[in-house]
């Protein structure tokens, strides 16, 4: 997703909580850091490959497609976090040791933004109050928190933790909302709140994949698509004004998302637009 105003994101980190980082060529030399959560394994890999394929949305250079698969803001900084295994499953301990790794690292890495691409259901109450309270932990540290509506659609509340969380930016895929693609995860959450924040496509992306010649790309299709989409354009903003606080972004994007004309806890404010809203960011 290209923008007319000649933004990267140049020097802006971004903190990947999934199942690691392959070093693609599209991430050059911007790994920053890789932390292994679960086995402690020191060098960047992702043995799912859902890492890898959120951070080049976000953050691919387009390198080793000619540009054609160049991410949102293509020279972010890249900190990725080990939490989830190689089926895409984790711990509540793993995810919450990270977010702590976070809040005392994120001014050493240059870390702004949290991207969570993943989440859990309700069911376990003490485990969704545990995640909940560790975004917003980060959230009121003055990080900017984007996270996954979750695949568990079409039913009424069926946003997914930490996504239910009423603070941080909760992310839906615009063209998985209604007909056969309906699991983009929808309000309201168990506390009444309106979620998803905002939606954006996440059919099918052409994104970055683990390979043995670093050049690999295929497609995967949910709200954890969707998500780095915004986490990238907020590093774009965020290199245009770097002082901008979270809840200040998060008000540029409700003012810059375009009505889709579903209701609020189907699209929440509406599908996101990266021109209006970097011509909010003055």
């Amino acid at each position: 997703m290209n923008n007319r105003f000649g933004l990267t994101g140049k020097g802006v980190g971004i903190a990947y909580l999934d199942t690691g980082i392959f070093p693609h060529i599209d991430f050059g030399s911007r790994i920053l850091c890789f932390r292994d959560f679960l086995y402690g394994v020191r060098r960047p890999y992702d043995d799912n490959g859902h890492g890898t394929h959120t951070a080049g949305i976000a953050a691919g250079s387009g390198a080793g497609s000619s540009g054609a698969c160049r991410g949102v803001a293509p020279e972010s900084l890249i900190i990725s976090l080990k939490v989830l295994d190689r089926r895409g499953n984790g711990q509540k301990r793993d995810v919450l040791r990270a977010m702590e790794w976070i809040l005392e690292n994120s001014g050493r890495y240059g870390i702004r933004i949290i991207n969570i691409s993943v989440g859990t259901t309700e069911q376990n109450p003490e485990l969704h109050a545990a995640l909940i309270a560790g975004v917003e932990r980060l959230w009121d540290a003055g990080l900017h928190v984007v996270t996954a509506a979750g695949n568990m659609g079409p039913d009424p509340g069926s946003v997914t933790a930490p996504g239910s969380s009423r603070k941080v930016i909760t992310v839906g895929s615009s063209d998985m909302l209604v007909d056969r693609q309906a699991v983009s995860g929808r309000g309201p959450t168990r506390e009444c709140v309106c979620k998803p924040d905002l939606v954006t496509p996440g059919f099918e992306i052409l994104s970055c994949a683990p390979g043995g010649d670093a050049r690999r790309y295929t497609r995967k299709s949910g709200t954890s698509m969707s998500t780095p989409v915004i986490s990238g354009a907020i590093a774009l903003a965020l290199e245009k004004r770097p002082g901008l606080s979270n809840v200040e972004i998060k008000m540029a994007l409700r003012d810059s998302a375009g009505d889709l004309g579903y209701p609020h806890n189907l699209q929440g404010w509406g599908e996101f637009r990266l021109d209006r809203f970097l011509e909010r960011i003055v």
